[in-house]
């Protein structure tokens, strides 16, 4: 019987990211997403069961690749895309019928590594069966070690992002223990999450963007106005309800801690709003690219060794770039808790001044009352006159 599935559309809401790699974007999903559908309406087949199918068919790529001939090279390449495919269905699924789980990201994470491994291993060795040229050796491990690098990087600057925001937020917790701790918000997730906006603004008017926000998930909270509904008609005898008075999102603390990457490449904002309006990270050459290039473009078109290392320069370029941008965030974030610092020093020293200040009113009032009380102590008690007896002088009867 099959399942209740919504329709497509639905299903590339709930499952597309919101920014992916391009190659992902317009060559797989426009796949991928529909075969989820099929899969999860008309299947039983679980994510950890696609995830494996993934992996098989990477060895079966590895397999073409090791023939070394052009032919098994296509081969190869198409069944290596196949293979990226069902890598791509397994999140897909997951999020669709919620049988995501974390032993399934960590068996996607290492079965990825294992299908990059075996295939360059492969493809490398084969042509240096074929052809005898030593650099296909050291382009395997080559292949190896940036595949490595890119995804022990992110998971770095992961880290050390997240720390940020937790000292950033720890600071504000400990300033406004009053208030909630959704009143603070990160330039970077407003941006990411309202890409339509209008991004040739200064930062200055992005922040000051009253009511928008971001809640727990990172998505972007637009201001509400609540109402119950339509006015009803004002009718004979009978008067018109009060307008409701618009009620907006409190207003949040936005940090930009991308803020000096920004001044420094104005033009970053108008790239980075045209391809998240299409899905497109601005990462344009990520770990992903880096494998389409090495075990797809370079197979079909018999050049393996430029495309790899073509690959492998702009794969470096981008993670240097990364890493810049990761650089120039640690010193907004270091003038952000500075800035906290000075504002939470000011306030201390108002408060301290404000306490100073009540207590010289309160001790000048002591002093009045003081003064008061001892005037009223030598000043002389009024006498009060003496009333004549009205039977006084009147004479006694005999």
């Amino acid at each position: 019987m099959p399942r209740d599935i919504p329709p497509l559309s639905d299903v590339r809401r709930l499952t597309q990211k919101k920014r992916d790699a391009w190659w992902t974007v317009l060559l797989v999903d426009p796949v991928a997403t529909p075969l989820v559908r099929l899969t999860a309406r008309w299947t039983r087949i679980t994510p950890n069961q696609i995830t494996w199918g993934a992996l098989l068919l990477g060895l079966g790529a590895a397999g073409c690749f090791a023939m070394g001939d052009w032919r098994w090279l296509i081969a190869g390449a198409v069944v290596y895309h196949l293979s990226f495919i069902l890598d791509c269905m397994d999140g897909k699924v997951a999020r669709l019928t919620g049988q995501g789980s974390v032993f399934g990201a960590w068996l996607d994470y290492i079965f990825d590594r294992v299908r990059v491994m075996a295939c360059a291993v492969a493809l490398m060795g084969g042509q240096y069966h074929r052809t005898g040229d030593i650099w296909y050796v050291w382009l395997a491990v080559a292949v190896v070690f940036l595949d490595g690098l890119r995804y022990l990087n992110a998971l770095e600057i992961f880290k050390t992002r997240h720390t940020m925001r937790k000292k950033i937020k720890a600071h504000v917790r400990a300033a406004r223990r009053a208030q909630n701790e959704q009143s603070l918000a990160f330039m970077e997730d407003l941006l990411r999450a309202n890409p339509s906006a209008d991004m040739e603004q200064d930062l200055s008017g992005a922040a000051a963007d009253a009511e928008t926000g971001v809640d727990e998930d990172g998505d972007v909270v637009e201001a509400r106005r609540e109402a119950d509904g339509p006015a009803a008609p004002e009718t004979p005898g009978q008067e018109a309800p009060a307008p409701q008075t618009p009620v907006l999102a409190p207003k949040r603390q936005v940090v930009d801690l991308h803020q000096e990457f920004r001044s420094r490449f104005p033009g970053y904002l108008r790239l980075r709003a045209f391809l998240l309006r299409h899905r497109i990270r601005t990462h344009l050459i990520s770990g992903i690219e880096f494998q389409m290039a090495v075990f797809i473009v370079g197979p079909l078109i018999d050049q393996v060794i430029g495309t790899t290392v073509v690959a492998g320069a702009l794969l470096l370029v981008f993670e240097l770039a990364i890493v810049y941008k990761l650089l120039l965030s640690t010193r907004d974030f270091g003038r952000t808790l500075d800035a906290f610092e000075q504002e939470a020093q000011k306030h201390a020293a108002q408060k301290l001044e404000a306490q100073e200040l009540e207590a010289q009113e309160l001790e000048a009032q002591e002093q009045e009352a003081r003064e008061q009380e001892g005037q009223a102590q030598e000043s002389p008690a009024p006498e009060i006159p003496r009333q004549k007896n009205h039977e006084e002088g009147v004479p006694t009867a005999v």
